[in-house]
């Protein structure tokens, strides 16, 4: 196995939603803000060459969108997924499968390209991984989340007949049962653990990687920033939530001394973790390729 990592660009975010209830004060220290209160962030995928497999974790925000879109988010930076892709020889005709840690826009919208008036997966050889109870939630999204659920990021997957899913909705005769934080097998090297403080059954890669354990964060820790419990966006649906599945993860993290990749840290890619008297904190930070 061969692990890559994919720089897509970078793109802002309100600093405050970020960073919840921490006051400016803090968090500007760790990611300083612009005048319109707007920090950049990482769009930082993963790819993982496993025998003839090419997995590719998260797509990025992508191009397709816009000019109003991209005046909300600001997708700047030199970096884009083909150019990342290229750098190691590879295109995105390669790919096998898209692992989707979940379907917010800037995890998903690299996904689907625009070809005139059609929307079309960006992967064309490649299956698509999601699961059923966060698919539910994306394609009937509550209204909180619904400007992050984007149809044209979303409907287009399934409507090319290249979506599976990881795991389904385990159904009683009581009627739907849903069964949060399980880990899952997606394949030889690689698990999954459910999480659902941010959105419905988020999925965090595990990968056994060099005798190492490395988890791809998604948003249950953005970055590295997000490390303390407390730091938990406003974005989250359940903040509550979120806190809770930090703590259990962190400690796990400690005890297995697994390894951290961001996805949206714009300056960390990696760390490891130290048990401090303030808490679990970062201790090395450290790029993917000097493990």
């Amino acid at each position: 196995m061969k692990l890559y990592t994919i720089n897509t660009g970078y793109f802002k975010l309100d600093g405050g939603a970020m960073f919840g209830v921490v006051p400016k004060s803090i968090w500007n220290r760790i990611n300083p803000a612009d005048e319109n209160n707007m920090c950049s962030w990482a769009l930082r995928c993963l790819l993982i060459e496993d025998g003839n497999r090419l997995i590719l974790i998260d797509t990025g925000m992508g191009s397709k969108q816009d000019t109003k879109f991209f005046t909300y988010y600001y997708l700047h930076g030199d970096d884009t997924l083909d150019k990342s892709l290229a750098k190691y020889g590879f295109h995105r005709d390669d790919i096998t499968d898209v692992f989707l840690t979940h379907l917010h826009f800037d995890h998903c919208g690299g996904s689907i390209i625009r070809k005139g008036n059609k929307l079309l997966p960006a992967f064309g050889k490649a299956t698509f991984w999601s699961n059923e109870l966060h698919w539910m939630s994306a394609t009937e999204p509550n209204q909180r989340e619904k400007a992050s659920f984007l149809r044209e990021n979303i409907s287009p997957i399934k409507e090319s007949g290249q979506l599976k899913f990881l795991f389904e909705i385990p159904q009683t005769h009581e009627g739907w049962t849903i069964y949060p934080n399980h880990i899952y097998d997606f394949s030889a090297g690689i698990k999954v653990l459910e999480v659902s403080g941010h959105t419905q059954s988020m999925m965090l890669p595990i990968i056994k990687y060099k005798d190492k354990t490395i988890v791809y964060m998604a948003d249950l820790i953005p970055s590295a920033g997000h490390i303390p419990i407390p730091y938990v966006m406003a974005y989250d649906m359940q903040p509550g939530v979120t806190l809770s599945e930090k703590y259990v993860f962190l400690n796990e993290a400690i005890q297995g001394d697994y390894i951290l990749f961001f996805e949206h840290d714009p300056v960390n890619e990696c760390c490891n973790l130290q048990q401090t008297d303030r808490g679990i904190r970062a201790k090395d930070i450290f790029k993917l390729e000097d493990i």
